[in-house]
């Protein structure tokens, strides 16, 4: 009974945490997005485009999806690996 118990805290857990990774990524694309429009405007204002900032920011978006999708791709190998031993 008790396993029973464990296993659907596990579930509910996964399930929140699938939740949490889905809200950064909606997070990090509406952030893109904004700072694109951003990055538009200021253009249009002063003529010059921030190359360096505009660099910098998607290397850190793109690394912040990419460690997110690295973490769920580990997890989900080890959960594959302990299911099939």
């Amino acid at each position: 009974m008790k396993s029973q118990n464990t296993k659907d805290l596990v579930i509910h857990m996964n399930k929140s945490k699938n939740k949490f990774s889905k809200a950064i990524v909606a997070a990090v694309v509406l952030l893109n997005t904004i700072f694109t429009a951003a990055v538009l405007y200021v253009f249009l204002k002063v003529g010059t485009e921030p190359a360096t900032l505009i660099s910098c920011w998607f290397a850190f978006t793109t690394g912040e999806l990419w460690m997110l999708s690295s973490i769920k791709k580990t997890k989900v190998n080890k959960r594959d690996g302990e299911s099939n031993e």
